[in-house]
């Protein structure tokens, strides 16, 4: 039986990506923590980051992840700092497979050098502070993780295939699930 598969990572490790792509192969929903307190707060993270700080932001993300992991099934794709939290570890390990997407901050930093939307980053030296919260929660993500996947693959499609193969030499998924070399979807472009 599948269990709700969590992702966690860095922000611009992939997760709302590959978490998309990853439900669309199993067939399951799909919610992106991040894009859900945008819709309940009716602005951007970044606008409710700023206009009302960090710890009512982590404040909200712990209740809609509880609120995602009472479903029996699904994909989450959290929020990069959703580990900050014990409590949040603990519910994310206790109620899904946590699949961590481990990217490096110099590949993060090639990835979100222009992103303007990410609160954490609007510094002078982003590619500094990419490293600083790798350092803090790196350790956190795999405390959590019961998968811990590199992100160096090239597409967001072949992380879905090495994800779903890990779930099913685990026997988390169905092996009907899992790409196959014939599997037109996993050369789309």
């Amino acid at each position: 039986m599948i269990r709700t598969i969590s992702l966690v990572g860095m922000p611009g490790s992939g997760k709302s990506s590959v978490g998309r792509q990853l439900a669309r192969r199993l067939r399951l929903p799909f919610a992106d923590s991040d894009a859900v307190i945008e819709q309940r707060v009716g602005e951007s993270v970044r606008g409710f980051f700023e206009r009302e700080g960090e710890d009512r932001f982590r404040e909200l993300e712990t209740i809609v992840l509880r609120e995602l992991l009472t479903h029996d099934h699904g994909v989450i794709a959290t929020g990069g700092g959703a580990v900050l939290r014990p409590e949040n570890r603990e519910v994310l390990q206790a109620r899904s497979t946590v699949v961590y997407l481990r990217s490096t901050p110099d590949e993060l930093f090639r990835r979100l050098r222009h992103d303007t939307q990410r609160p954490l980053l609007q510094v002078d030296n982003p590619r500094e502070k990419l490293r600083e919260l790798f350092t803090r929660r790196d350790p956190l993500y795999r405390e959590t993780a019961h998968f811990i996947i590199e992100t160096t693959r090239p597409t967001v499609q072949s992380l879905v295939g090495f994800i779903l193969m890990q779930l099913e030499l685990a026997g988390l998924v169905d092996p009907s699930h899992a790409p196959s070399p014939v599997d037109p979807s996993s050369h789309a472009g």
